[in-house]
C-alpha cells in the first residue's frame, strides 16, 4: 500500500539531480515503500505469500547494466549494424543466489527527449556511462519483487544507433532483438565491447509501455517471438494508418517526417536525413492512401502470430491515439483466442497509473506474477473487462464490448423546423404533423469548430446537420463501435464528412479531456509506489480527473474523406450527378447516456481540428430516405431513440479551462530554412484557421544569424490586438546562448496578453528548443492553457521540435 506525502519545493529540489562532469550529486535520503510484508525468515528468491511476490531483494543494491545489442540492420548507412542501448536494473541477491529472474521490458523513444509519464523523468547515468535511474516506477517496485527492469532506446534516440522509422521493421525488430538477446539468440556488448550474456534471466519477457512504447510492444508481438509472454499496451497503436488516417482524411501532415526528426536525437546531424526522407515519401499525404509503407506498420494482419497474452488500457476519450487503434485489435485478439484482458477509463491520452494509482498497481503486479513467474492467483478467472462507465464509477464485466450489445439501425428522418430526428426505419409516426422531406442540404463551412457545431442544436447553422433522439425514458449504454451511412451527392470530386455523437443533457464530466494532461490535473500530495534511493526517487505526484457540470458531451467522432469510400488504396472520384452510399466509421465507444437526456447526431464536412482536410466547400444533398445511423446499444432498441418530432435543445458546448485540439493552428511552427541554430529555425509562422492567436503573437524571423536574443524577437501585432506587444522579450544580460537569452519579460500595459500567454524562461542553459517552453498561466485565465506549447523532445535545431501534439 502507498502512503501520501505533502509535496514542499524543498522535497521537489531534493529529487533533482545536479549532472556534473565527474558524476551526479544528489540530495535526497532513502525512502521505501509502506505496507511492504517482512520477508526476512523468507528463503532467498521465495515470496512470504506463494501467490504474490512481496519486496525480498534490495532495490538499493540491484545491479546496473548499460550494454548494446546487435540488430539486423543497418538503416543509417554507416556500414555497420545497428546496435540498441540497453539498459538494466535486477536484483543483485538474486544474480549472487544463482536465481533467475524474469523481465520487464519498455522500448521507447522518449528516455531523452520529452521523457516519460506526468513528471517527464528521463534516464540518468554515471561518469562511467552506466545507467542510474531509470523513468516510471517499474524498476522501483518490480525489481524487490523478483524481476529485472530493461529499457530500451529504439534506434535512432538517445544512445542507440539507426535512425528511427516510425513503427517500421527497424523498430520492431530491433526490439525484438532485445528479447532475442535475453533468450541467447542475439548479441550484445558493453561500451568497450566486452561481450555480455543474459545467463542471469528465466528468458521471459513482459513488454509494457504507453502510446509509442505500448505500440512497439503491440509490434513485436506481431512477430511471434519467442519468449515474449505477455504484453502490456497502454493507449498503444496498432495501425500506423488509422492513427494518422482516419478513411483517407488526413489527421496531420508530413507526421512521420515530424516524429522521425524530432526523435532521432541521439544522432549526429544529418546522419538520419536519408531515412528521413524515406519516410516523408512514404507516407504519401498527396493521396492519403493505405500503402506498402502502412501495411508494414499494421500489426493486425500478424495477430495470429501472437502467442503473447495482452493487457491493454485505453482511454474513451483519446483524440491523440483513437480508440479504433485498441477496439480493431482487442477484437482480432478476441477471434483468435489470445488470453487477454483489458481496462478502459474515461480518460484521453492517459496512463492508468494516473487514475486509478492503487488498483492498477495492484492489478498490474498480479498480471506479471502469473505471466512471468508462474504464480496462481486467480487473476485469469476474474472478468476480463474493468469500464468506466462514468467518472469514477468501474465495473467489471466478462469482456467487451458486452454480449448484450445489438446493433440498432435508426433512420435520419427530418421535419418542420430547423433540426432532424433519428426515427425508426422508413417509417413516419402515425402522431407526427411533421411535412416528409426526404432531401436536405448543406455546404461545408471550414470554419465551423466542433464547439460551434454541437451546441445550440436545434437552431440552423451553416455547415452542419443535426438529429435529435428523443428524450430517453430510461438509461441505455452504448458499446461497440457506432457507424453512419450517409446517401449523398456531393459538387466536387471529393469531401470530408465528419459524424459526431452527442450526449445533451447536463451531468458532470472530463471536459478538458482534450488538453496536455488527457483531462487530467495534478493534486499537491504524491504517492510512494517501491523503494526510493538517493538515485532514483519512487515517489509521483497524485492526479485526479477533471470535472465540471456541462449540458453536453462529445461520445465519438469519425471522418471519411468520400473518394476513399470503397477503397484506402484506389480513391474515386465523385460525379456530381450521381448519389453515393457513404459509411462514416465512428470511434469505439463505451457510455451510459441517462434517462432524460437526448442523443445527437451531428454531420458536418471539414474538420479542421482534429484533420487536415484536403478538399473544402463542398455542397452535400443527403438523401434522408437510406441514410441511416448505427448504434450497438446494450439495454435498449430502436424504440428508446425513435422520435416523431425532435426535441428543442439549446445545449453549449463547454469552455474548457484547457483548450485543445491544434493548439498549432493558433501558434503553428514551421519547419526551419536553414542548417544554424538562428531563429530562422524556430520562425512561428501566423495561424492559418482565423483564430486570435498566432496574430497576436506572430514572430518575426531573424535578420542575422548570430544565436542571441536578438534573433528571436517578437513583432508586433498586424491586426492592432494587444497580445504581441504583451511581450517584449528582454535581450540577454551575460551574451550567452541559451535560455537567458530569450527570458520574455511580463506586460506592461493593461491588455490580457501576457497574464493569458507567460512564458516561463528555461531550467537549461544550453542553446536548445528546451530554452523555449511555454508554461501554463499562473492566474487561471483560458490564454495560455488554451495554446500551451510542448517542449521539445530533444533540444535540437529543427523547428518542427515545437509542434503541440502530446503524442508521447
Amino acid at each position: 500500500m502507498a502512503h501520501l506525502r505533502i509535496r514542499s519545493s524543498i522535497r521537489r529540489v531534493l529529487r533533482i539531480a545536479a549532472v556534473t562532469g565527474t558524476g551526479f550529486l544528489y540530495a535526497c535520503s532513502s525512502a521505501t515503500e509502506t505496507g511492504s510484508s517482512d520477508t526476512s525468515g523468507s528463503p532467498l528468491g521465495v515470496a512470504a505469500n506463494g501467490n504474490e511476490s512481496t519486496p525480498i531483494y534490495s532495490y538499493a543494491n540491484a545491479i546496473h547494466e548499460s550494454i548494446w545489442v546487435t540488430t539486423p540492420f543497418d538503416n543509417d548507412g554507416d556500414g555497420q549494424p545497428d546496435k540498441v542501448a540497453v539498459d538494466l536494473i535486477r536484483p543483485r541477491e538474486a544474480a549472487e543466489a544463482g536465481v533467475k529472474v524474469p523481465v520487464i521490458l519498455e522500448a521507447s523513444p522518449y528516455y531523452k527527449g520529452s521523457g516519460r509519464g506526468n513528471e517527464s523523468e528521463r534516464k540518468a547515468f554515471d561518469a562511467n556511462g552506466i545507467i542510474t535511474k531509470v523513468p516510471l516506477y517499474y524498476d522501483n517496485y518490480f525489481v524487490p519483487r523478483g524481476y529485472a527492469f530493461v529499457a530500451v532506446d529504439l534506434p535512432g534516440s538517445s544512445r542507440s544507433t539507426g535512425c528511427l522509422d516510425a513503427g517500421g521493421k527497424e523498430e520492431v525488430l530491433g526490439t525484438k532483438a532485445v528479447i532475442d538477446w535475453l533468450n541467447g539468440r542475439a548479441t550484445a556488448a558493453r561500451a568497450d565491447g566486452t561481450p555480455v550474456l543474459a545467463d542471469w534471466t528465466t528468458g521471459k519477457v513482459g513488454m509494457i509501455g504507453k502510446s509509442w512504447d505500448g505500440s512497439i510492444a503491440n509490434g513485436v508481438a506481431a512477430t511471434g517471438v519467442d519468449g515474449l509472454v505477455t504484453i502490456v499496451p497502454q493507449s498503444a497503436i496498432s495501425s500506423w494508418y488509422e492513427y494518422t488516417r482516419a478513411n483517407g482524411t488526413l489527421r496531420g501532415a508530413d507526421y512521420f517526417g515530424f516524429l522521425a526528426a524530432g526523435r532521432n536525437n541521439g544522432r549526429p546531424p544529418g546522419v538520419c536525413d536519408a531515412n528521413v526522407a524515406e519516410l516523408r515519401k512514404g507516407q504519401d499525404d498527396a493521396t492519403g492512401n493505405y500503402n506498402a509503407f502502412f501495411a508494414e506498420r499494421d500489426y493486425v494482419p500478424d495477430v495470429s502470430k501472437v502467442k503473447a497474452s495482452v493487457f491493454l488500457t485505453h482511454g474513451i476519450d483519446d483524440w491523440i491515439v483513437t480508440t479504433p487503434q485498441f477496439g480493431t485489435w482487442w477484437n482480432a485478439l478476441a477471434a483468435r483466442g489470445v488470453p487477454r484482458k483489458i481496462w478502459l477509463s474515461q480518460g484521453a491520452h492517459v496512463d492508468p497509473f494516473d487514475i486509478r494509482r492503487a488498483e492498477w498497481v495492484s492489478t498490474l503486479h498480479r498480471w506479471f506474477d502469473y505471466w512471468l513467474q508462474g504464480r496462481d492467483n486467480g487473476i485469469m478467472n476474474e472478468p476480463m473487462a474493468s469500464i468506466e462507465r462514468t467518472p469514477g464509477n468501474w465495473v467489471n464485466e466478462p469482456t467487451w464490448p458486452t454480449p448484450a450489445a445489438r446493433e440498432s439501425q435508426l433512420q435520419l428522418a427530418w421535419g418542420k423546423g430547423d433540426t432532424g430526428r433519428l426515427d425508426f426505419v422508413q417509417s413516419k409516426a402515425a402522431d407526427s404533423t411533421d411535412p416528409v422531406i426526404d432531401t436536405v442540404v448543406f455546404t461545408d463551412d471550414k470554419a465551423l469548430t466542433e464547439a460551434d457545431a454541437v451546441s445550440d442544436p436545434s437552431t440552423r447553422k451553416n455547415g452542419r446537420l443535426v438529429f435529435l433522439s428523443r428524450a430517453l425514458s430510461r438509461d441505455i449504454r452504448i458499446s461497440g463501435r457506432p457507424r453512419v451511412k450517409l446517401t449523398v451527392k456531393v459538387d466536387k470530386p471529393t469531401t470530408e464528412i465528419t459524424a459526431r455523437l452527442v450526449d445533451y443533457g447536463s451531468a458532470t464530466r472530463n471536459i478538458n479531456y482534450l488538453a496536455g494532461k488527457g483531462g487530467l490535473v495534478n493534486l499537491t500530495t504524491e504517492s510512494c509506489w517501491g523503494e526510493s534511493t538517493a538515485l532514483d526517487d519512487a515517489c509521483y505526484i497524485d492526479m485526479a480527473q477533471d470535472l465540471k457540470k456541462t449540458d453536453l458531451g462529445v461520445l465519438t467522432r469519425g471522418w471519411v474523406d468520400a473518394a476513399h469510400r470503397n477503397s484506402l488504396t484506389s480513391p474515386s472520384p465523385l460525379d456530381p450527378s450521381k448519389w453515393y452510399d457513404i459509411t462514416v466509421p465512428l470511434d469505439s465507444e463505451d457510455s451510459v447516456i441517462p434517462a432524460g437526456h437526448v442523443v445527437g447526431l451531428v454531420i458536418a464536412a471539414s474538420d479542421f481540428e482534429m484533420t487536415e482536410p484536403q478538399s473544402t466547400g463542398a455542397t452535400l444533398s443527403v438523401d434522408l430516405v437510406t441514410s441511416r445511423l448505427y448504434l450497438p446499444i446494450a439495454n435498449a432498441d430502436e424504440s428508446a431513440l425513435a422520435t416523431a418530432t425532435a426535441p428543442h435543445i439549446t445545449a453549449r458546448a463547454p469552455s474548457p479551462s484547457s483548450d485543445w485540439r491544434r493548439d498549432s493552428r493558433d501558434f503553428a511552427i514551421a519547419p526551419s530554412s536553414g542548417s544554424g541554430r538562428d531563429s530562422r529555425d524556430f520562425a512561428i509562422a501566423p495561424s492559418s484557421d482565423g483564430r486570435p492567436g498566432s496574430r497576436d503573437f506572430a514572430i518575426a524571423p531573424s535578420s542575422g544569424s548570430g544565436p542571441d536574443s536578438r534573433d528571436f524577437a517578437i513583432a508586433p501585432s498586424s491586426d492592432g490586438r494587444p497580445g504581441s506587444r504583451d511581450f517584449a522579450i528582454a535581450p540577454s544580460s551575460d551574451g550567452r546562448p541559451g535560455s537567458r537569452d530569450f527570458a520574455i519579460a511580463p506586460s506592461s500595459g493593461s491588455g490580457p496578453g501576457s497574464r493569458d500567454f507567460a512564458i516561463a524562461p528555461s531550467s537549461g542553459s544550453g542553446p536548445g528548443s528546451r530554452d523555449f517552453a511555454i508554461a501554463p498561466s499562473s492566474d487561471g485565465r483560458p490564454g495560455s492553457r488554451d495554446f500551451a506549447i510542448a517542449p521539445s523532445s530533444d533540444g535540437r535545431r529543427d523547428s518542427r521540435d515545437f509542434a503541440m501534439s502530446s503524442f508521447r
